[in-house]
């Protein structure tokens, strides 16, 4: 897992690869807010909030894939957790 998992994801790009709901794969734009359970995400067509539940996304063009059920946590709290290797 990546490192970034542990950094702010405020003002990042954000992708959306992979969800159980079809419509959100192929959202990106640049993170205005973190919550514990969303993303609130500005795209081209404006505003969109992601559940972290359903989405699987990528920061910054990065290759490594971060689960968002893995960071349902406030942010605050993500910066010293460990997570498990799979």
């Amino acid at each position: 897992m990546s490192d970034s998992i542990h950094l702010p994801f405020l003002a990042r790009n954000l992708t959306v690869v992979g969800s159980n709901d079809p419509s959100l794969v192929g959202i990106s734009g640049q993170v205005l807010e973190e919550t514990r359970r969303t993303i609130i995400v500005q795209s081209e067509t404006g505003e969109k909030t992601l559940a972290k539940t359903v989405i699987q996304f990528t920061l910054d063009s990065e290759k490594d894939v971060i689960n968002g059920a893995a960071v349902t946590q406030r942010p605050e709290n993500r910066v010293n957790r460990k997570y498990r290797r799979n």
